[in-house]
């Protein structure tokens, strides 16, 4: 699949009410991640800016593609 910037606005929404949705979570840290094929320019970078895990799928397999840096937001 092909992330595109409209995505990862559409996910960090469903993220923000992902504890309403399982209140068994209400307690417990959530960490968001988004996964793809190919990219729009620059999409991958927004979602890593937004706190999300970026994971590309290469062939067989997928590598989490964030900075060294990256501290991850949680919901």
């Amino acid at each position: 699949t092909t992330l595109r910037p409209g995505d990862v606005r559409d996910f960090l929404k469903k993220l923000k009410q992902a504890k309403n949705w399982m209140p068994e979570y209400s307690d417990k840290n959530i960490y968001g991640a988004m996964a793809f094929i190919s990219e729009d320019a620059g999409t991958a970078a927004m979602a890593e800016k937004k706190g999300l895990f970026v994971i590309r799928a290469t062939g067989d397999s997928a590598s989490i593609i964030n900075q060294e840096n990256f501290q991850p937001k949680i919901w």
